[in-house]
C-alpha cells in the first residue's frame, strides 16, 4: 500500500535532518571538513530531487502543515538556494582556523527550518519553523570568532530578532484570545478588536524578519559583519521562507485583509521601496549596498501583499526567483573573493576596483547581477519588476506604481556605480581581492549569471511553471 502523500512530501524536510545527524554524528566522531561539507551538499541535492518528483495535489494537509503548489514552489528555492550555500561554503572555509563542520550542521537546520515555515498553516509550525530557522543564524553571523564585527553581527541579530519573536508571540496570543483557535483556517472564523491588534502586533514580529522599513535598522550591519555565505543564507532563505508565510497568511486569514491593515502594508510598501534605496545611494560597502538593496526588493514585494489576488501569488513566485537568482550571483562573486581569515573580508568597492583585469569572468557575472537587481531589460529583474507594475497597474494602485518606478529610478545609481568600479584601474590594495578561486565555484557563479540572462530573456518556462501550480 503506497505511503499517504503527506508523509512522502516530509521526505524531504527528513532527509535534510538526517543530513544534519550524520554531521552532528561525525563532529563527535573525527572531524573532517570536506566529508561533512559532502554529507551536507549529498542531503541538501536528494531532497531537492525529492522535492522535485512530487506531485502537487489540489491540496494535502496534516494538522500543523499544508503541501500545496506554494510550499512546493518555495521548498525547491529553499533547497536550491541552501546546495549553493553549501558548495560556495566549502571553498570559503578551507583556509579558516577555527572549528569548519559546525557552520554546515547549522546551515541545515537553518534549511529544515525554512522547510517547515513555508508549509505552516498553524500557529504552532509557524513559529517553530521560524526558530529553528532563525537560531542557527546567530551562530552563522558570528562565526568568525577572531572578527569583532562578525560577533557584533551575531549579537545583534539575536537581539533584534528575538524583539520580533516577543511581537509575533503576543500577536497570536491576542489572535487565540478572540478566536479560540490556532489553525489558520480557525482565525478566520471571527474578527474582532483582539484580533485585529494581534494581526498588526505579528506583522511588526515579521516585519523585523523581512527588514520592512522601519524594522530595518539591523539590516546593514548584520550584512556587512557576517560572513559572507551565512549572510547569503539570510538574505535569501530567510527572507524568502518568512515572506511565504506572510503570503499564506495574507491568503487565509481575513483580518490581515482588513482595510485599515491592508492601507498600513501599501503606506509601509512604499516607506521601505523609497527609504531602501535612498540608504544604499552613499554606501562604499557592497555587503551593506545589497542589505539595502534587499530592503527595497521586499519593499517592491509588498505590493503582492497588498493587493493579494490569485495573480499576486504568481507575481510574487516569479519576482523571489528573479530576486533569488540575482542575489546569489552577487553574494556568490564576494563569497569567492573573501577569505575568513582576514579581519576584513572583500566588500568594500575599492576591492572590486580593477576586477576585470584580474579575473573577468567573475567580474561579468558581478555585472550581470547588478544589471538584473536594477531591473534592467534582458535580465530576470526586469521580468520581476515587470509582473510587479503589471499587478498595481491591474489593481489601479497608481501611488504603488509611482514608488515602484522611483525607486527603480533612484536604484540604478548605486548598482552603476559598482559597475564602474569593475573596469576601472586596479586599487593599489587590489590584491587583497585577488583570492584564487576553485573552478568549480567559479562555474557555480557563472552558471547562476547565465541562469539571470536566461530567465530574462526566456522566461515562458518559469512562469509557465508557477501558473500552473495550484495556490
Amino acid at each position: 500500500m503506497p505511503a499517504p502523500l503527506p508523509l512522502l512530501s516530509l521526505g524531504p524536510f527528513a532527509l535534510v535532518c538526517a543530513a544534519a545527524v550524520t554531521v552532528l554524528l561525525g563532529i563527535a566522531w573525527q572531524r573532517m571538513h570536506t566529508v561533512s561539507a559532502l554529507v551536507t551538499i549529498v542531503g541538501l541535492l536528494g531532497a531537492l530531487v525529492l522535492q522535485l518528483a512530487l506531485q502537487t495535489p489540489d491540496s494535502a494537509e496534516t494538522p500543523l502543515l499544508v503541501f500545496d503548489g506554494l510550499s512546493h514552489f518555495a521548498a525547491l528555492m529553499v533547497l536550491g538556494s541552501s546546495l549553493v550555500v553549501a558548495l560556495l561554503s566549502h571553498t570559503y572555509l578551507r583556509g579558516y582556523t577555527g572549528p569548519r563542520e559546525e557552520f554546515y550542521l547549522l546551515l541545515l537546520c537553518a534549511a529544515a527550518g525554512a522547510l517547515i515555515l513555508v508549509a505552516s498553516q498553524h500557529l504552532a509550525s509557524l513559529f517553530f519553523g521560524l526558530e529553528l530557522l532563525s537560531m542557527p543564524l546567530y551562530g552563522m553571523l558570528a562565526y568568525r570568532f577572531q572578527s569583532s564585527h562578525s560577533l557584533e553581527a551575531g549579537l545583534k541579530y539575536l537581539i533584534l530578532s528575538a524583539a520580533g519573536s516577543a511581537f509575533l508571540l503576543f500577536g497570536m496570543a491576542l489572535l487565540y484570545a478572540q478566536t479560540g483557535a490556532l489553525d489558520f483556517t480557525g482565525l478566520a472564523s471571527e474578527m474582532g478588536p483582539w484580533a485585529l491588534a494581534g494581526t498588526g502586533l505579528m506583522l511588526v514580529g515579521l516585519g523585523f524578519k523581512l527588514s520592512i522599513v522601519p524594522f530595518h535598522l539591523w539590516t546593514p550591519d548584520v550584512y556587512q559583519g557576517g560572513p559572507v555565505p551565512a549572510t547569503m543564507l539570510l538574505a535569501s532563505i530567510s527572507k524568502l521562507a518568512v515572506f511565504v508565510v506572510l503570503l499564506r497568511l495574507v491568503l487565509e486569514v481575513p483580518t490581515f485583509r482588513d482595510e485599515a491593515l491592508s492601507a498600513l502594508l501599501a503606506g509601509l510598501a512604499i516607506l521601505t521601496m523609497i527609504v531602501g534605496n535612498l540608504l544604499a545611494l552613499r554606501q562604499s560597502d557592497l555587503k551593506r549596498l545589497l542589505g539595502y538593496s534587499s530592503i527595497a526588493h521586499f519593499g517592491y514585494l509588498l505590493v503582492a501583499l497588498v493587493i493579494g489576488s490569485r495573480f499576486a501569488v504568481e507575481t510574487a513566485g516569479v519576482y523571489l526567483i528573479t530576486y533569488l537568482v540575482a542575489t546569489l550571483t552577487a553574494f556568490g562573486v564576494v563569497t569567492l573573493l573573501s577569505s575568513p581569515c582576514r579581519t576584513e573580508e572583500a566588500s568594500n568597492l575599492e576591492h572590486y576596483r580593477g576586477l576585470f583585469w584580474r579575473r573577468p569572468w567573475l567580474a561579468a557575472a558581478l555585472t550581470v547581477a547588478m544589471l538584473s537587481l536594477a531591473g534592467i531589460p534582458f535580465t530576470a529583474g526586469f521580468i520581476g519588476k515587470f509582473y510587479i507594475l503589471a499587478l498595481a497597474v491591474d489593481a489601479q494602485r497608481w501611488w504603488l506604481v509611482a514608488a515602484v518606478i522611483a525607486g527603480s529610478a533612484i536604484g540604478l545609481y548605486y548598482y552603476l556605480r559598482v559597475m564602474v568600479a569593475l573596469f576601472l584601474r586596479e586599487a593599489a590594495d587590489a590584491s587583497r581581492a585577488g583570492r584564487g578561486g576553485h573552478w568549480l565555484n567559479d562555474t557555480i557563479v557563472l552558471v547562476l549569471a547565465l541562469l539571470v540572462i536566461v530567465l530574462g530573456v526566456w522566461p515562458a518556462p518559469a512562469v509557465d511553471w508557477l501558473a500552473g501550480l495550484n495556490y
